[in-house]
């Protein structure tokens, strides 16, 4: 095997340097750096701009123009700002976050709470906007007290990926004051064109002290509903790394052309509930 390695690096770097490049550019993020600790020609080839432009999106142009602070992006290289790309990136006036996935240079996105369609959003009687320190954008909304919830996100497909896979998620905290989160659950879908994928989840987590204050709040419906609802494996939020919690909303295959996304959850249970906190609702690829 050692032999082999050894020929096919002897072969490649017998090759022109742009020529070398242009095999590379075909490669992806991560084959390119593991090529560059072959040896110093090679790692010449796989740091060339050549390389590091294909792999960045065909629109970066625009993504970089509508950064609300350009001046983090300062590069002298493509591959520099492939790696500045990599970082969480606020666009449109602060109401998307962007990323590239840094083995493969697919496209993630986040659309901010002010970004999405959020019934009663506009009645401070029932959700509250505000600054919080954890949020990635300039403010999120708290969800104060109501009846019938109901999220809606759009975006278009060839600001993604092409020929890619995604999952959509809805990102969210639960406050010290939630109730009612957990009372039914919330369907939650994915729609691209005409295709539609549904499902369902739950909003709140299995607290148990909640539970109990649920319990003498909304009575023994509650738990009636509840376990009926959880012995059907019907998904609950997971913790995030950057400490907020996510919903699966579904899962779509974009292509190459250009339809609108819909990513909906939605809660219509008529039962009072409150505390759900939102950033916002992510796209990125599937491993």
């Amino acid at each position: 095997m050692s032999h082999m390695a050894s020929s096919c690096s002897f072969n490649i770097e017998s090759l022109p340097h742009d020529c070398v490049s242009e095999i590379l550019s075909h490669t992806s993020p991560l084959e390119a750096c593991m090529v560059s600790l072959v040896s110093p020609t090679l790692r010449s080839c796989a740091n060339s701009d050549t390389v590091w432009r294909s792999f960045l999106p065909s629109d970066y142009e625009d993504i970089v123009s509508s950064a609300v602070n350009p001046f983090i992006l300062s590069f002298s290289s493509y591959k520099q700002l492939f790696h500045a790309l990599c970082h969480p990136l606020l666009i449109d006036q602060g109401n998307k976050s962007f990323k590239l996935e840094k083995s493969s240079g697919k496209k993630s996105y986040i659309i901010s709470a002010r970004e999405l369609s959020i019934a009663w959003s506009s009645d401070p009687m029932m959700w509250s906007w505000k600054p919080i320190p954890e949020s990635r954008f300039p403010e999120a909304a708290e969800l104060r007290t109501v009846s019938w919830l109901e999220i809606e996100g759009k975006i278009r497909t060839r600001i993604l990926t092409p020929n890619t896979s995604y999952s959509a998620y809805l990102i969210m905290n639960v406050s010290h004051r939630a109730y009612g989160l957990d009372f039914a659950p919330s369907e939650v879908s994915v729609t691209v064109g005409k295709n539609v994928r549904r499902g369902k989840a739950y909003l709140g987590h299995k607290d148990e002290n909640k539970r109990k204050m649920e319990t003498l709040f909304y009575g023994n419906r509650t738990e009636v509903l509840r376990n009926a609802a959880f012995d059907e494996g019907i998904a609950s939020p997971s913790k995030r790394e950057d400490g907020w919690m996510e919903i699966e909303l579904g899962e779509f295959f974009n292509g190459e052309g250009d339809e609108e996304i819909k990513m909906c959850l939605r809660e219509v249970g008529y039962q009072l509930k409150g505390g759900l906190v939102l950033e916002g609702i992510q796209l990125r690829p599937k491993p």
